[in-house]
């Protein structure tokens, strides 16, 4: 068959486009933006990968004629706090005016569990959606989850965060809330089973896990599942606002995506039936299950996909072609240079920087950096990175975003995420000389900007210099 996926550089896409691949078929990516697309050039060979923006007025003729079937993954919760609503019901809209003269004949689509009759705006916005796509001139088929469970998934790695770190918390009374937890191989399973099942079409299915848990159940079993206790206390007096900051503080989460999830934590979230369960025959996992599967990849280096790579999980929202060419006019450097005695060492080095490797030198000043940033709204350094020794472009990258990963041509060009008054950039570079180029570029913003720069002169000095030798030390 021939597959459009849409939102393949998500975390669901990521993890499902190897599974359609393996099943042999012909699969055509849509994303903003081609040059963040995290995958290895062996697969961008069994792929078409097209450009579209479905926030914006689509033309027609993009999609190829010849789609079978397609997965709707697109979602805006991440963006905004505000008009998340209104930019899902457009992206709706323009999909099925821009597939309306397609031979699709059926669209898979990943929903929130909506049984609750107070729903939050999120799963509201996600029921809101099913209803637009239903008008499409295509079978629907639509798989309604809640929290899914998998290393790399948003949920799993707040879950992390809170306990790994906190042993003793004070929650919000939220954590009493039900929920009933998936893990993120049976969401695949589901979404592979259905396609081009024609019992699944024209109808909506709640997918879920065995287990009915509150959030302290989670927590508690997640620390379990790790070996050690944890205590938590819920007190009432947790406004949404301050559990916001509260989970933007001590987790790795943004703020805007804090703020909608804890709209939506006040929601029970339970699955109605396991119809679909029945008629795929496929036996969910437990919790427990998921949290050790998910620990497996992380101890194995195997993490697919990271909701941290989404471009919404940080500051910077643009398209990444913008900004490759590194300004040379208007901009404040600091140059460093060494001759290197093996460049493939160096090279992996420098493919390993930043997350558990650190940044080689001064690694308490970058920590400093990190908490300063996160205290002023900024991204912090919790993201980390997804994998210990590959790097794609759009990736995060701690309060980095990755432009450009040329492993071949020697080039490692990173735009900062950090609160800054300007731009940021830093650059690696080994040139045909053997000689490694490390430089950081700043634009600053007016005054405030410059005078930014010249008060961290001192440190520049000292964690660039040490950085780079220790990068092409012996």
């Amino acid at each position: 068959m021939k597959i459009l996926l849409t939102g393949a550089n998500g975390y669901i896409g990521m993890r499902l486009l190897p599974q359609l691949l393996d099943a042999g078929h012909d699969v055509v990516c849509t994303v903003r933006d081609a040059s963040r697309l995290s995958v290895d050039q062996e697969t961008l060979a069994k792929i078409k990968v097209l450009e579209i923006d479905f926030l914006d007025d689509v033309s027609e003729g993009k999609i190829p004629k010849d789609i079978d079937a397609a997965y709707f993954l697109i979602h805006s919760m991440t963006s905004s706090t505000k008009d998340f609503d209104e930019m899902e019901a457009i992206t709706a809209k323009n999909f099925n005016a821009l597939v309306k003269d397609t031979n699709i004949k059926q669209v898979i689509y990943l929903s929130g569990i909506v049984n609750d009759k107070n729903l939050s705006k999120h799963l509201w916005s996600r029921k809101n959606v099913e209803e637009i796509l239903y008008k499409g001139n295509f079978s629907l088929t639509v798989l309604r989850a809640g929290i899914i469970v998998g290393s790399g998934s948003s949920s799993f790695e707040i879950i992390r965060d809170l306990c790994e770190k906190l042993p003793f918390m004070i929650t919000p009374k939220w954590v009493l809330t039900k929920t009933q937890p998936i893990a993120i191989r049976d969401v695949i399973a589901f979404l592979t089973g259905v396609l081009g099942n024609s019992e699944t079409y024209n109808e909506s299915f709640d997918i879920a896990g065995p287990d009915v848990l509150t959030y302290k159940e989670m927590l508690h079993q997640y620390a379990k599942a790790r070996g050690f206790k944890n205590w938590i206390v819920t007190v009432p007096v947790m406004t949404p606002k301050l559990s916001s900051y509260w989970l933007y503080f001590v987790t790795s989460t943004s703020y805007k995506l804090a703020l909608n999830l804890v709209d939506s934590m006040k929601i029970e979230v339970i699955a109605n039936d396991n119809r679909l369960s029945e008629l795929l025959d496929i036996t969910p996992h437990s919790y427990m299950e998921a949290i050790d599967m998910a620990f497996k990849k992380i101890e194995q280096n195997l993490v697919m996909s990271s909701w941290k790579d989404s471009m919404v999980s940080g500051r910077f929202n643009k398209n990444l072609e913008k900004y490759v060419q590194v300004p040379k006019f208007g901009v404040l450097r600091d140059e460093q240079k060494l001759k290197v005695d093996d460049p493939k060492r160096v090279l992996k080095r420098i493919w390993k920087i930043g997350g558990k490797t650190g940044w080689y030198y001064g690694n308490w000043l970058w920590k400093i950096r990190g908490f300063l940033d996160k205290l002023f709204g900024g991204v912090g350094l919790r993201r980390g990175r997804t994998h210990p020794d590959k790097i794609f472009a759009g990736d995060a990258l701690d309060f980095w975003r990755v432009l450009l990963a040329d492993k071949k041509g020697k080039r490692l060009l990173l735009f900062a995420e950090m609160k800054l008054p300007g731009e940021a950039w830093l650059e690696f570079k080994i040139d045909e000389d053997n000689v490694l180029h490390q430089t950081a570029t700043f634009r600053p913003r007016g005054l405030k900007g410059r005078l930014y720069w010249y008060s961290i002169v001192p440190l520049h000095y000292f964690i660039f210099g040490g950085m780079i030798r220790n990068i092409a030390k012996k």
